[in-house]
């Protein structure tokens, strides 16, 4: 699904963001980056949304270079970004309205998509009448309208409390297809969307992932990737297993450099 070819981000004065990134991510993969702050996580998930230009290198969505925004991509940001004025629905439909869609005929999408996270009876409601949780999955359903294969969420979780966060971690696996029964072939693997997610949070990314990205101090670097082998369905047990404590010990050592 995404080909990263030696991309580098060199920002005016010299600013080196990002050096040498070679990596693949799989359709159907979840891929979470971790890194400390400034390493270049959220500049290289622009890159690859054709938001901005790497300076050297090349990234490839289905074989594709990626030279201009990528339409067939969703986002989610760490703050919701809703438009205060708009309505629940009408700010879901946002997507529709910009690519010169027709939003009413994609009304019944947007609110499957309200009850698909539980909030299905808040299509009404101004963003301010809404808590920060679920203002953050009214920006997942707005993400999802058009049915991107792919979605780069840039630490959607980070500014909710724990319970929270929680929550919208497995929310964010129930839409992803983590519970889905399993079946022959690769067919369920092509089903799910490709997910690259960034996060500070190692517990998070083992949670969610099924590998994690370990970035460097800046210049950005992969410096490791650490497959997670926990089995699937993920749940709030997994965390508690001798298994995910041995890979956030393998993560934290990624991180400190060993």
């Amino acid at each position: 699904m995404i080909v990263l070819d030696g991309v580098g981000m060199v920002y005016p004065g010299a600013v080196e963001a990002l050096r040498e990134i070679d990596f693949t991510v799989h359709g159907g993969e979840l891929i979470a980056l971790v890194g400390p702050s400034g390493c270049g996580k959220s500049t290289l998930l622009r890159i690859v949304a054709g938001l901005r230009a790497a300076s050297t290198g090349r990234v490839l969505i289905d074989g594709r270079a990626v030279t201009k925004p990528v339409a067939e991509i969703g986002m989610v940001f760490q703050a919701p970004v809703l438009l205060k004025w708009r309505t629940v629905l009408d700010n879901v439909l946002l997507p529709a309205e910009l690519s010169g869609l027709d939003a009413g005929r994609l009304r019944a999408r947007a609110q499957e998509l309200l009850n698909l996270v539980g909030l299905g009876d808040f299509g009404g409601a101004l963003p301010r009448q809404l808590s920060g949780g679920m203002q953050q999955r009214v920006s997942l359903c707005r993400a999802l309208l058009l049915d991107p294969p792919l979605l780069l969420m840039d630490e959607p979780f980070g500014a909710l409390d724990a319970m929270t966060r929680d929550e919208m971690n497995a929310e964010l696996l129930r839409i992803w297809g983590d519970a889905a029964p399993a079946r022959s072939g690769t067919s369920e693997r092509r089903e799910r969307k490709t997910i690259v997610f960034v996060t500070h949070s190692i517990a998070e990314a083992i949670f969610l992932a099924d590998r994690v990205v370990v970035m460097t101090p800046r210049p950005g670097r992969i410096a490791r990737v650490v497959p997670i082998s926990l089995p699937r369905p993920r749940t709030v047990e997994s965390r508690g297993s001798a298994e995910f404590g041995r890979l956030t010990l393998d993560v934290h050592a990624a991180l400190a450099g060993g």
